[in-house]
Parts: C-alpha cells; sequence; structure tokens
C-alpha cells in the first residue's frame, strides 16, 4: 500500500519517521495500514477535520493515533470505552512509547488518565467516617464487608504516603459495595477549597496532572459529561480520538439516562431531617411526594410510556416542587457549623439529584424517553429517562467545537460508514467513504472515512458457517435442532469453542446440553465464576468451551488455539419491547425512515461484527464463526449484516464445516 501523502505535523517531524522509530524501538514490524492510519490522523488534526478510521484487529491502532496525537501542537484527549484498552494505553502503550521515541526532539511525551470522581479512594471519607442513614459520620464500618472495607482504608493510607494514583484499579479486590465506603461521588464531594485534605485528594492530583500534559487519557462517559452535559472535568483541548467509536453513542446514551425509585426519595428525605429548618417541615413533604410516586408507579403499567396519565405527571411535580423546599431550607453556608461537613453535603447532594431527576421526567420532553422498569424480587419498579437520540447534542456539543478522530475495528456497517456517521453526529456525505461534497452543505460538518484494513487474510484464516437448514429462531429460545447442532460442532472440534448467546437463558441452556452429551469436556456458563477466573480456565485448557452474553461479545480476546469456533446462536436484534431502541425505531419510521435498518439491524450488525472479532486475533490463528440463524441467509437484510463481518469465506454445507473442524481439532 503506497504512503499517503500529508501536510506535516506542527512541530516540523513527519509522523511517518516518527512512527518508523516507534515500532523499531517496540521490536514490532512496519505496518502499511499503521502507517496509512497515523498519516491520516495527523492530516484531519492539522486540519481540523473530522476523520473515521476503521483498523482491523491486529493493525496496531493504537500507535497509530498516539504518535500523531503526541506530535500534535495542542493538547489530545484519548477517549475509550472500557477500563481494559484505558489500562493498556496507561500501563502499557504509551510508557513503551516514551521510552522509544525520547530522542526525538520536538515532542511533548507527558501524559495523564482522567476519570470519574468515584473511581479514586476519598481521604476525607476515609479519615472522618461514613454517614449513615441518619447522615452521622460513622469511623467503623459494620458487618462482614468491614475487613475488606479496612484493608481498602490502609491501601489508600499507603497510596497518600507513597505519592500514589489512589485509582480503583490498583485496589485490592474488592466489589462495588465495599468500594463505595471509600470514595464519593460529583455531588457528595466537599470540594477542594472545603475539604481538610483537599491538598492531598487523589483527585484533584489527577486533574491537576492533567492540566500539565499534553495528552490526557480519559473514558466515553467522562467525556461526555465534559463535552455534551457541559460540566467541566477535562482541561482544554481542541482534538480528541475516540478509541472503540463503535460504543459511543451507547456510552454517551448510558451518561445522559437517569432514573428515579421511591427509595431514593425516601433515603433522601430521611438525610435531609437533621439539615433542614424553616417553616413547616420540608423533609416530611418529600417523604409524602415519595408515597404519592409509589402509588402512581403501581398504577402505570411497566414498559414504554408514551402518555404520561395525570396521576403520573401530578406525582412527578408533587416530587420536583418538594425537593425544590427541601434545596431551600439547608442553611446558607456561612462558614458556621455543618460547614464543609460530609454528611450534609451528602444529604443535600442526594436532593439535589432527586430535584433534577424528577424536573426532567416532569418536563416530558419530546427529546426524551421515558419507562416505568417491571419490578423483580426485592428490587421495585423505578422510573427511568434518557435521550431519544445523542446525534443532536453530539453534533453541537462536541462535533462543532473539536476535531474528532473516531477508530474502531468496526466503523462500516453494510461496507459503509454511513449508519455509524450518523449515529454520531455526522451528515452522511453523497458518497459515504469519500472526501467528496457533503448532502447539504449547510448544515454537515466535513469528514473523511478511511479503512485501512487488516493484517489477518480472513478469506484464508477462516469460515464463516450459515446454519441455513435450521429453523428461525423462535421466543421460546434454544429448540432441540439447535442444540443438536450446538453439540455437532462442538463434539467435532473436541472443545475450544465460544459461545455467544442472545440471553442468559440461552447460554445455560446450551452449557447444560454440552455438559451432558459431551461429559469428558470442560463447559463453563458465564455466572459460574467471575468473568476473569471463566477466561483465564478458558485459555489454560483446550478442551473447554465458554458460554456467555454480551460482555463475551465484546471483551474477550483470547488468541491461538483456545478458540477456533465461535457460535452466535441467532442474530442479535435489541428485543421488541426495549423501551429506548423502540422509541428510536418509531422515531425513525415517523420521519420517513427505516426504523428497523436505522435501529435494529445496525444495532445486531455491531454486534455480531464484534462477536466475530473474538474469533481471529493474530496472523496464526484459525477457525469458524458459526451463526445458527438461518436469517443471516433468507432474510433481505442478511446482505447488510453479512457486509458489516471480516470478510470471511462463507458457506451453508454443514458436512464442510464439520470435517474442517475435525482437521482443527487434530492439528
Amino acid at each position: 500500500m503506497p504512503e499517503t501523502a500529508t501536510a506535516p505535523p506542527a512541530v516540523g517531524t513527519p509522523v511517518a519517521e516518527v512512527l518508523g522509530t516507534a515500532v523499531a524501538a517496540l521490536g514490532g514490524q512496519q505496518r502499511d495500514g499503521q502507517v496509512q492510519m497515523a498519516t491520516e490522523v495527523a492530516e484531519a488534526m492539522e486540519e481540523g477535520r473530522h476523520l473515521l478510521v476503521q483498523a482491523g484487529t491486529g493493525t496496531g491502532k493504537s500507535l497509530g493515533y498516539l504518535v500523531p496525537a503526541m506530535l500534535h501542537d495542542k493538547r489530545v484527549v484519548v477517549a475509550t470505552a472500557t477500563l481494559a484498552l484505558q489500562h493498556q494505553l496507561v500501563e502499557r502503550d504509551l510508557p513503551r512509547l516514551v521510552e522509544a521515541v525520547k530522542g526525538v526532539p520536538g515532542i511533548d511525551t507527558s501524559y495523564a488518565v482522567l476519570k470519574g470522581r468515584s473511581n479514586y479512594a476519598c481521604l476525607h471519607r476515609i479519615r472522618a467516617g461514613v454517614p449513615d442513614d441518619q447522615g452521622t459520620l460513622v469511623d467503623v464500618p459494620l458487618g462482614a464487608m468491614a475487613e475488606k472495607v479496612l484493608e481498602l482504608r490502609a491501601w489508600a493510607e499507603e497510596e497518600a504516603e507513597q505519592k500514589g494514583s489512589g485509582e480503583r484499579d490498583n485496589a485490592p479486590r474488592h466489589t462495588d459495595r465495599e468500594w463505595r465506603q471509600v470514595s464519593v461521588n460529583h455531588r457528595e464531594c466537599l470540594g477542594a477549597s472545603k475539604c481538610p485534605f483537599g491538598q492531598e485528594c487523589f483527585a484533584e492530583q489527577a486533574k491537576e496532572k492533567a492540566h500539565r500534559s499534553h495528552l490526557v487519557v480519559t473514558n466515553h462517559s467522562l467525556l461526555a459529561i465534559d463535552a455534551i452535559e457541559d460540566v467541566p472535568m477535562i482541561p482544554d483541548y481542541d482534538t480528541v480520538v475516540i478509541d472503540e467509536a463503535h460504543e459511543l453513542t451507547a456510552r454517551v446514551t448510558q451518561a445522559a439516562t437517569d432514573e428515579l425509585g421511591v427509595s431514593d426519595i425516601e433515603r433522601a428525605a430521611r438525610r435531609a431531617m437533621r439539615w433542614t429548618d424553616g417553616d413547616g417541615d420540608p423533609a416530611g413533604d418529600l417523604e409524602d411526594a415519595a408515597q404519592q410516586l409509589a402509588e402512581a408507579f403501581e398504577a402505570t403499567p411497566p414498559g414504554r410510556i408514551d402518555e404520561v396519565s395525570t396521576q403520573l405527571s401530578d406525582a412527578l411535580v408533587l416530587v420536583r416542587d418538594a425537593a425544590r423546599a427541601c434545596l431551600s431550607a439547608f442553611p446558607r453556608e456561612s462558614g458556621g457549623e455543618g460547614e464543609g461537613d460530609a454528611g450534609r453535603t451528602q444529604a443535600k447532594g442526594m436532593v439535589q439529584e432527586v430535584f433534577v431527576n424528577a424536573e426532567r421526567m416532569a418536563a416530558g420532553s419530546q427529546a426524551d424517553v421515558l419507562w416505568l422498569g417491571e419490578a423483580r424480587d426485592r428490587f421495585p419498579a423505578r422510573l427511568h429517562i434518557a435521550p431519544l437520540q445523542v446525534w443532536g447534542p453530539m453534533r453541537d456539543k462536541l462535533l462543532t467545537d473539536k476535531t474528532v478522530v473516531f477508530t474502531s475495528a468496526t466503523l462500516m456497517l453494510g461496507g459503509e460508514f454511513g449508519a455509524v456517521a450518523t449515529s454520531l453526529g455526522l451528515k452522511p456525505t453523497e458518497r459515504v467513504g469519500s472526501q467528496v461534497a457533503p448532502s447539504d452543505p449547510d448544515t454537515a460538518l466535513p469528514w473523511k472515512g478511511i479503512d485501512v484494513g487488516s493484517p489477518f487474510d480472513y478469506g484464508q484464516q477462516s469460515i464463516l458457517y450459515v446454519a441455513r437448514h435450521l429453523p428461525p429462531p423462535g421466543r421460546d429460545g434454544l429448540g432441540p435442532a439447535q442444540l443438536d447442532e450446538i453439540c455437532d460442532l462442538v463434539d467435532a472440534l473436541d472443545g475450544r469453542t465460544l459461545g455467544l448467546f442472545s440471553s442468559r437463558r440461552a447460554a445455560e441452556t446450551a452449557a447444560e446440553a454440552v455438559r451432558a452429551r459431551l461429559p469428558h469436556l470442560t463447559t463453563l456458563a458465564q455466572g459460574d465464576a467471575q468473568l476473569p477466573e471463566l477466561a483465564k480456565q478458558f485459555v489454560e485448557d483446550p478442551h473447554t468451551c465458554l458460554f456467555g452474553t454480551l460482555s463475551l461479545w465484546q471483551g474477550l480476546d483470547v488468541p491461538g488455539d483456545t478458540c477456533q469456533l465461535v457460535i452466535i446462536d441467532r442474530i442479535p436484534f435489541p428485543r421488541p419491547d426495549d423501551p429506548l431502541m423502540s422509541a428510536r425505531a418509531k422515531a425513525a419510521d415517523d420521519r420517513g425512515g427505516n426504523g428497523f435498518m436505522e435501529v435494529s439491524a445496525t444495532h445486531a450488525a455491531l454486534l455480531m461484527a464484534q462477536g466475530a472479532g473474538r474469533l481471529i486475533r493474530t496472523t496464526t490463528d484459525r477457525g469458524i464463526v458459526a451463526v445458527l440463524d438461518p436469517r443471516l441467509e433468507t432474510a433481505r437484510y442478511g446482505r447488510f449484516l453479512k457486509a458489516s463481518l471480516p470478510p470471511m469465506w462463507s458457506t451453508t454445507d454443514p458436512a464442510l464445516v464439520r470435517q474442517a473442524l475435525k482437521r482443527l481439532g487434530g492439528a
């Protein structure tokens, strides 16, 4: 592949030369796709033009954007979706890159990692105690988790003494509940100016380091809060690289989703009682409002709420107004008693959160989707609200002000960038994937899409098998024909199988069938243990099958002979009763589009591409992706889905596939 011409980076050092220096120092091999990517990224940063880069597994895309980011003359933010990639960048890629290019003049190699406040231990909570249900600070944790919390406290003190980061990732093993005893969210934080330990604060030190750094590594959620919700979290920047960009819209949606339960309101009211004064009983009024909301929940069917009933609307207004009055009843801060008190700050923060959420839900905005979750066992019903779409806010508050580079192994759906570009807020061009005149010059943002390929030869290394002879999947889960097919495929390979299922029940049903029919194999199902333990066992024993759901579709990296068969039980369309997805599909239909293709098929294509991507992780990997859903071959949308997958050799012949699996198993 010829080298692409590019404008020189601002510091005057050609990006390809620095990339070559870095790759050589790291003992790697220069890849044409990586060089093309780095050159295009540098050009996009220089010109201030948005860029979509599809870079297949094995391209080395981290270096492909880190090198031009270091060469850029202004601060660059790198945002990832997963903690695993963030950890890889900060703990492995960046230190090695800095060491490799330290002799190259003119490069600012300073970098920092920035996470949400709750990812850092809070020294005030550790040293002053944790507020109990009445808001009183309790120094010693009680119950079964006391020993673990004390261990986390000791670790945090050691981190403070040694000037460590205090990040959750570096802490001793713990649960979410245990970590909450040593951390605070942004509403609970006293603020650096009021906290007696503000000078030592891990979160504040991370922010200060970020302000001193040229490269800031963060996550999609924090980026969304900073750029879209206008809550300043990240130092000023003009360019952002978004890795794992196929997950961005989901993460932005998640960050902009709120929920409200009766217990949230009652707990906030109890905490507020100690601190509120003035006329009447504002905390008691808030408790009464919670009861009104509980009654409204009982009268509301679970699911999406297109028309808010008068009872529910009135209850939400009552909660909103009671929370506002309660906030007003907190005494003004004047340096007196209660000033800087963690219990007071937490109580006010809880009431503030109730107010903000109730106000948003009561507003009835057409830009939001409202739904009531179903009560299950010990978990009562909760009201949820999420944005109908996020491309508008992303476009208005991120893409118009910043230069954005989006990269992932999965950005082209149906062979084009259009679906993903539209979902990200980039108006599609007349000819998607090329730098041509936009369809509407007045509203379109200039962007370019490139596919730098992959070092893998998918046609030689892998087979896509669609079990066309099977019946279409039904609502009742896996039937006898699908279970027979799974067992036959696993038996032919003698293990080495990753099963990706649309539901936990399907994964467990398949695992039970394989255990019963092939007892000589080890068959693991998600939920048998923590995912890292399951992955470790899967890697260590080739005669093992691992069956699971969504987190395995996207989060598992097992190169080599461990995984030579990936089974996908059905096309992973969103559930028809999914409130947000169904609302988005309806909105697409209402504006004259195709809601099924724009929402459901796009969602399925992304997941299938990610799932199929679990198979080939190195140039020596070999294997088969088996899709048990015949609709991939028979339905009209099947072509779109297949075009979204890696270019594997395709067949529907079960005998041929079993022979290939037996050859792989004997290799």
